[in-house]
């Protein structure tokens, strides 16, 4: 028992409280029906200055102090307790104050009595607050949500689109056909810088997205799929500090070959070093493009693993596959112009160096960066541009210089045409990549190496890519395969078993019109194996229309209607197929949708009733009635029609065990009068007999009729009835007792 009534233990330690501070600490924190008759402070300054002092007794506080004062005239104050444990370790963990308070927020009146130095916990736990609500990115995304996913597609396409404009920095050197020199294409080097400048922006783009986006914490990640942190502080800084974070997106979007081309090569170029810029182009270009393709390739896992698919459909597959193998092929191809000028660039360093009257300045033209407007005025350089000997030797043909595998460079270097610059080295790549061993490679080191990495990188694409897009396409006609073998193992069976060809007809039938409905998927396995909440949806969606056709349910309410879409299943009858025969067990419902049905049943003599059942009718109402009744004996009632397909019908089908779930559990819906008059309209057995009784009353007043026109006749006896009528009476009379009425008590 509690010693002290007036007081009351609220932590593990043993420490008690008054009663009417408990109360008070429980209003702040949302728990004031801790106790029934507390005593209320009078004012709000008070209640902050017991929550504050009890939580925190460390702090040396005083009643008057202006941050209390100050809480009865702002109209701001928010209070956000965190953890809070009433009858746990503590009471609470942190209070947070929200407004332009100048009094509040000053450092006067705040001090810890251990240290004067380290600042409150009230005021770290405020300045985080202030952090997380101020700050300047604002609110974080989710990385699964619909616009955050649509944007990974369009920035992996940006990241593809910056993979095949790199190699394009390539094609910006060339050498003059009538000075024979290099120089860089001014126009084609504008285009390219352009490209790269709006790639680059996209990528500033997703750092701001990134910067923004919530990640999964490692701690979280043993059970279900990870918990996300949501901090924006938190996401901000693990996003600056991560490995593939910032300073990677930063490194990729450096201007680095922007530089190369508008500052290096024209200095390189102007100071003769023409052999030395490509090695200086192709060094850069390695060097930022392979951390690009890193990271296009990390951006691809990583949608893959966030929600195992990127663009959902096998076409999409297939065109990153090819995208990916003509983006090796560009890039291959750019660096086999690169090297192959260089060869040419080489030949004529060769023939300069043989003659008296060159220098290795006159290899590099005077404008090094060319816009197609200057004019040649330098004697020397004209000599050398008509030299027939250099031009025989190193431009016209590729025979007389050891050009090994970039001899079909040789006509592109000097080529005015971009188009086929560009075209001609894909064309390369993409044969170069698709075959094996077809390369004449010379001695040095450079080209064996470049060939080496060509050939191996054709063996990894080959397995690789075209072995995805094998996939692809056969996944695309997995289907019809499947289906063909399955109607091989089928006529082998068939013949195993030597079954009549009637039989091998109307099987073969069935197979080609259930493919032709569902092009060989099993609709019925595939929505089993989903969760209940999202079957019952698809199924609600698919089938309400379908449903709401039958004239039975069109009068019932929602949730009967998706009890019955979730246990309905949709079944093909071909032509010809008997689908129930009189005086069999009745084991479903079946209601039409699409076709006609033939029901027919045996009176006497070898007579037979029959009517036709189209879409909105249905069949097996026995089962109906069988169960409303509500039987002690589990049988099942016998059928009083057969049941046979006038042409392809598309029905639904109810089992008997979901006709007995929705009459149980939906009885109510059932003794409703216009469900009790659809069902007597539409049933077979209903409108058999209602259509001999109507005949029998008819012809009885037709003979009524006939006596009361013969009243001009007294007769001294009643007339006698002919033997022709007493017939027709007896046989109607005999109609009606044997045709089976169905039983009325489940529709009273």
């Amino acid at each position: 028992m509690n010693p002290n009534p007036d007081k009351i233990r609220v932590d593990s330690t043993g420490r008690s409280y008054p009663k009417a501070k408990v109360h008070a600490l429980s209003v702040l924190s949302g728990r004031s029906q801790i106790l029934e008759n507390p005593t209320i402070y009078s004012s709000l300054p008070q209640l902050l200055y017991l929550f504050v002092t009890e939580t925190h007794p460390t702090l040396s506080l005083k009643n008057n102090h202006p941050f209390f004062s100050a809480v009865s005239k702002h109209p701001r104050v928010i209070f956000c307790v965190q953890k809070i444990e009433i009858f746990g370790r503590a009471l609470v963990e942190a209070i947070y104050w929200d407004g332009s308070m100048a009094s509040a927020e000053s450092s006067d009146g705040w001090s810890d009595s251990e240290s004067g130095e380290n600042p409150s916990p009230i005021q770290r736990e405020k300045k985080s607050y202030l952090c997380e609500r101020g700050w300047i990115l604002g609110r974080v995304f989710d990385p699964r949500s619909k616009i955050i996913q649509e944007w990974n597609r369009v920035f992996l396409l940006v990241c593809a689109a910056g993979l095949a404009v790199d190699p394009l920095f390539l094609y910006a050197l060339s050498i003059s056909d009538t000075c024979l020199c290099l120089f860089i294409d001014g126009w084609f080097a504008l285009t390219v810088t352009a490209l790269r400048c709006m790639t680059d922006l996209m990528h500033l783009c997703n750092m701001w997205v990134q910067l923004k986006t919530c990640y999964v914490t490692k701690h979280s990640v043993g059970v279900g799929g990870g918990t996300l942190q949501t901090h924006p502080r938190a996401v901000a800084l693990h996003y600056l500090t991560s490995k593939k974070g910032f300073l990677f997106d930063l490194f990729v979007i450096l201007p680095i070959q922007q530089m190369v081309l508008w500052v290096v090569a024209p200095n390189l170029i102007r100071l003769g070093s023409t052999t030395t810029v490509m090695t200086v182009f192709l060094i850069m270009f390695l060097f930022q493009y392979l951390p690009k393709l890193y990271h296009a390739i990390s951006l691809l896992r990583r949608m893959q693993n966030l929600s195992g698919y990127i663009f959902g459909t096998i076409w999409w597959g297939f065109a990153l596959n090819m995208i990916a193998y003509f983006v090796a092929a560009h890039a291959a191809g750019a660096c086999w112009y690169l090297l192959g000028i260089q060869r040419a660039a080489k030949c004529l360093r060769v023939q300069c160096r043989g003659m008296a009257s060159c220098s290795l300045t006159t290899l590099g033209c005077k404008d090094t960066i060319y816009y197609g407007t200057a004019i040649v005025r330098d004697s020397m350089r004209m000599a050398w541009g008509a030299n027939k000997q250099v031009r025989h030797m190193c431009i016209d043909t590729a025979d007389n210089f050891n050009y090994g595998a970039y001899k079909w460079v040789v006509p592109l270097v000097t080529n005015s045409s971009r188009l086929e610059k560009i075209l001609f080295p894909i064309f390369w790549g993409l044969m170069t990549l698709s075959t094996f061993g077809n390369l004449e490679s010379t001695t040095e080191w450079v080209e064996v190496v470049f060939n080496i990495i060509i050939l191996t990188s054709g063996l990894l694409l080959v397995t690789m890519l075209i072995g995805n897009i094998k996939v692809f396409l056969q996944a695309t006609t997995s289907k019809k395969q499947a289906m063909q073998l399955k109607m091989r193992n089928m006529e082998w069976w068939m013949n195993r078993r030597q079954l009549p060809q009637a039989y091998r007809q109307r099987l073969r039938q069935y197979e080609r019109q259930r493919w032709a409905a569902m092009r060989g998927v099993d609709e019925v396995a595939m929505i089993k194996n989903l969760p209940e909440g999202l079957r019952r949806d698809i199924k609600y969606h698919l089938c309400l229309d379908l449903v709401r056709q039958v004239p039975l349910f069109q009068h019932m309410d929602d949730l009967v209607l998706e009890n019955i879409c979730d246990r309905v299943k949709s079944v093909i009858f071909p032509k010809g197929e008997t689908i129930t025969r009189e005086g069999d067990p009745v084991e479903r419902m079946l209601f039409v949708v699409r076709g006609h049905l033939q029901s027919s049943q045996v009176l006497h003599n070898g007579l037979q009733s029959s009517c036709m059942l189209g879409p909105g009718n249905f069949s097996g109402d026995e089962l109906l009635s069988w169960c409303l009744r509500r039987p002690f004996v589990e049988r099942l009632p016998p059928s009083s029609a057969t049941l046979k397909s006038l042409e392809t019908a598309e029905t639904f089908v109810l089992e008997a065990a979901d006709v007995k779930y929705v009459t149980q559990h939906f009885r109510y819906t059932f003794m409703n009068e216009r469900v009790k008059r659809s069902a007597r309209y539409y049933s077979p057995g209903w409108r058999t007999w209602a259509a001999v009784a109507i005949q029998l009353a008819w012809r009885r007043h037709r003979h009524r009729l006939a006596l009361t026109s013969l009243s001009f006749i007294r007769p001294r006896r009643p007339l006698s009835r002919s033997t022709s009528l007493s017939e027709d009476r007896l046989r109607l009379y005999t109609a009606l007792l044997t045709s089976p009425k169905p039983d009325q008590d489940e529709f009273y």
